[in-house]
């Protein structure tokens, strides 16, 4: 980082004589700022991906006026900014299209401006990933605030999760169970409060990971949107991000090799979103720290799942929260995390936990009692997917983790749709249903259609789960027998490409195996007349997208992003 002038950054700018340094500070006053702002205090943008469109984010804008009550109470100069805002409810295609879109809006806002150091404001999905890539291709001093959780869903009587009550309700209408009625009553009951996904579900576990790589306070990401402590930990982390510019606490100087491993770890004993994994690779690529998708499965392996929460338990957030949120999962984790790693609060992991309290016995267990003994990610290989799939070891119906039924195979998620409910459709409980052509160039945005419905009449006989695979993701809040992520994708001529309907396919989680029984003549000559599907479009952002995204198996990140570039300060512009 090149300093100039007082030692800041900002002083590139406001530190200047002559017209340049007049331009700067002058157009800065048309806001009432008084001239000591410009004395060499450090200059902490806050980057706030606020918007309606994005509900999860929609208090944003209170949480940065608490950050920078904190950022002028340390002698810093907040200076918030908006970022490309990602609302999980309402994008289509889909969110993670636009991730690194999103990630390079806030690594060339960070680098054009005067800015020592900064806090990003996230909350839904993929608006965290993507401002803590951009931030980290920067490598400036970075904290980050996740905007909480909602409050528990209420509906007759009992708790309800966004996502994972979507998908059981959505399925017990198709099975009869439920009438629509009651459907559009549990609607008005989900999402009661400010806040993201109160399920363990991607925005809610992106939070958790973040604290465990020590780029959040400690207790925060739990904290519920609507909670005065959410306010008060923004205060905080503006007090914070003044004194780690001036210590110079960049974000590599927080983040190494053991931050990773413990983050993999925590994902696992929380039963943490599959998503996960495709945004801490993509985040370790900008890093340059080496993490690969066999890391998911060998350093998880033998971690058990600690947390009660849906998904993969009965929980919800705020009653994690209550029970002693984050914290006391890593307390209780103890020797198999490296206690001794860096955190943004100067303090190492082991430090920032060591008195911290676990309330119960039901929302967070204890490592001699887990939920599961099992709980990380298992990374699947074989002929189907040669570069890596993978699928959530605690969402899988343990009478389907070997299994060889019959292919039914379809090119387009409409297509699914269009005929998943056909009565007459040739399907039973032993179906292995095969959705492709989803994956980072194929849809193109790898979109959340992985959990896939389950026919109605199978509904009806009480099936509950069945072998999903696809080059997709799913949705955090989703659960079952879902592989996911299979690469290479099909569009790039992956051997999903290849599979057709009938071909019997074996999945061995044990194992680790993923195959179809597909001689290698057959698949030659099947390859032979194999014909790549044509571009989504030949314009614009989709165009770059599709033309430089990696596979999942290297984090979905732009080829020419792996890295970073810095945060010298730019030529002059006048």
């Amino acid at each position: 980082m090149t300093q100039t002038g007082d030692g800041h950054r900002s002083a590139g700018w406001f530190g200047m004589t002559g017209k340049n340094g007049f331009t700067h500070r002058s157009w800065m006053r048309n806001q009432g700022f008084s001239p000591e702002v410009f004395d060499g205090r450090p200059v902490i943008g806050i980057a706030n991906s606020w918007s309606e469109l994005t509900p999860c984010n929609a208090h944003l804008r209170r949480v940065a006026e608490s950050v920078k009550r904190g950022v002028w109470q340390a002698g810093g100069f907040p200076l918030e900014f908006p970022t490309m805002s990602l609302g999980e409810t309402l994008m289509r295609p889909s969110t993670m299209l636009f991730r690194n879109l999103m990630s390079m809006d806030v690594e060339e806002s960070l680098r054009a401006n005067p800015v020592d150091g900064t806090v990003l404001l996230s909350g839904c999905d993929k608006t965290t990933p993507a401002q803590i890539m951009g931030a980290a291709s920067v490598d400036l001093p970075s904290l980050m605030v996740t905007g909480g959780p909602m409050l528990n869903g209420k509906f007759k009587g009992g708790d309800i999760g966004s996502g994972t009550h979507v998908w059981k309700f959505s399925e017990d209408v198709r099975a009869g169970r439920m009438s629509q009625e009651d459907f559009l009553a549990a609607e008005q009951c989900m999402s009661r409060s400010n806040g993201h996904c109160m399920t363990m579900g991607t925005a809610s576990t992106m939070a958790c990971v973040i604290e465990a790589l020590g780029l959040q306070l400690p207790g925060s990401a739990a904290i519920p949107a609507v909670d005065a402590r959410r306010y008060v930990t923004a205060q905080q982390a503006g007090q914070r991000i003044v004194e780690m510019v001036r210590e110079d606490l960049r974000m590599s100087r927080v983040v190494t090799r053991r931050s990773f491993e413990n983050a993999v770890r925590v994902n696992a004993a929380i039963g943490g979103s599959t998503n996960a994994i495709v945004h801490l690779l993509a985040i370790a690529g900008r890093l340059e720290i080496p993490l690969d998708l066999d890391d998911f499965d060998t350093l998880a392996k033998d971690v058990p799942l600690l947390v009660d929460l849906m998904p993969s338990g009965d929980y919800l957030m705020e009653d994690f929260y209550y029970a002693g949120g984050l914290p006391a999962v890593i307390r209780e984790l103890g020797e198999l995390l490296h206690t001794d790693a860096a955190t943004v609060t100067g303090r190492t992991v082991g430090e920032n936990v060591a008195n911290a309290p676990r309330y119960g016995s039901d929302v967070i267990r204890t490592v001699a009692e887990p939920l599961r003994e099992e709980a990380g990610t298992a990374v699947l290989r074989g002929n189907l997917c040669p570069d890596g799939a993978i699928i959530k070891r605690s969402a899988v119906s343990e009478h389907l983790a070997r299994h060889r039924g019959r292919a039914l195979v379809f090119d387009t998620i409409e297509e699914f749709n269009e005929r998943i409910d056909d009565e007459d459709l040739d399907v039973d409980a032993g179906t292995v249903l095969v959705v492709r052509y989803a994956g980072p160039k194929g849809y193109p945005g790898m979109p959340e259609i992985g959990n896939l419905a389950l026919p109605p009449k199978l509904l009806r006989e009480g099936v509950e789960d069945m072998v999903r695979i696809s080059d997709a993701r799913m949705s955090g809040t989703s659960y079952g027998t879902v592989v996911l992520h299979t690469a290479p994708e099909a569009a790039v001529g992956g051997p999903l490409a290849l599979l057709r309907t009938g071909d019997v396919v074996s999945l061995d989680i044990p194992a680790r195996t993923l195959d179809m029984a597909v001689g290698d003549d057959e698949l030659a000559r099947r390859r032979q007349e194999w014909a790549p599907p044509p571009h989504a479009t030949e314009r614009g952002y989709t165009r770059l997208y599709t033309e430089h995204v990696l596979q999942a198996d290297r984090g979905a990140d732009f080829d020419f992003l792996v890295g970073g570039s810095g945060a010298e300060v730019p030529r002059v512009a006048f």
